[in-house]
C-alpha cells in the first residue's frame, strides 16, 4: 500500500494527496514535520536526508519532492490521462510544474508565512506588499495562457494542474489584493468542483 508522510497543512502534501485522490488509490498519510516531529528521526532521514515533507513509500520505492511525486504517480497510474501519453505534452506539464516552483514559490511563500505564519506585530507588510505585486503580474501570465483552455493543457486535468491549482488556491485565500483575472477565476472554480481539490487542497490556511 502507498504510504505518505507529511502533514496535510503542507502545500507540499496538499498537491501529493490531491493526486492521490484524483487516482483513487489506497493509501495511508502519517503526519509527520513541525509540531508532528518525525522528521529529524534518523530512520525518517534514511528516506528523505532533506528531513522535509512530503516522502511517499510505494510498495518499497522510496520517493521525495513533491513534484516528483506527482509525475511518479500519475505515470505510474494514470500513463495516458493525469499524465500525458505524448512526449511533448509530458514536456509541458513539466513546464507548468517547474514554473510553480520557480516562480510562484518565493513570492507565494514570502505573502503566506508573513500573514499565516507570523505574528500580526511581526509582520513585515512591505515585503507582503512586495510579493502580492509580483504575484499579481505571474498570475497575468497565468490568465493570458487560460484564455484559450479548460486546463493547462488543454480539455483535461493533468498533472500540469496541481502544483499551480495548490498556489492558486492559497492565494486566493490570502488577503492580498487580487487583480480581476476571468479566464484564472473560471479555472479555479472548475478545480473547485473536484471531490479530491476540495478534500486535500481547501483547507484553512494555517
Amino acid at each position: 500500500m502507498l504510504r505518505i508522510w507529511g502533514r496535510n497543512n503542507s502545500i507540499n502534501v496538499q498537491k501529493v494527496m490531491w493526486c492521490v485522490g484524483e487516482l483513487g488509490l489506497t493509501h495511508e498519510r502519517i503526519d509527520a514535520g513541525r509540531e508532528f516531529g518525525l522528521t529529524g528521526e534518523d530512520w525518517y532521514r534514511k528516506m528523505n536526508p532533506n528531513g522535509l515533507v512530503p516522502v511517499i513509500d510505494d510498495r518499497g520505492f522510496v520517493l521525495w519532492e513533491s513534484n516528483a511525486i506527482v509525475r511518479y504517480l500519475a505515470e505510474t497510474y494514470d500513463h495516458g490521462g493525469l499524465c500525458p501519453a505524448d512526449a511533448k505534452k509530458r514536456a509541458q506539464a513539466g513546464q507548468w510544474m517547474d514554473w510553480a516552483t520557480t516562480i510562484l514559490g518565493a513570492p507565494m511563500t514570502t505573502a503566506f508565512w508573513q500573514l499565516i505564519r507570523t505574528p500580526e506585530a511581526e509582520r513585515d507588510m512591505g515585503a507582503v506588499e512586495k510579493a502580492a505585486e509580483a504575484l499579481g503580474k505571474h498570475y497575468a501570465l497565468l490568465n493570458r495562457h487560460l484564455d484559450s483552455r479548460l486546463y493547462m493543457l488543454g480539455e483535461r486535468l493533468t498533472m500540469a494542474d496541481i502544483p499551480v491549482g495548490a498556489f492558486v488556491h492559497r492565494w486566493y485565500a490570502l488577503d492580498v489584493p487580487h487583480p480581476e483575472l476571468p479566464s484564472l477565476r473560471a479555472w479555479y472554480q472548475r478545480l473547485t468542483e473536484r471531490e479530491a481539490f476540495r478534500t486535500h487542497v481547501m483547507l484553512p490556511l494555517t
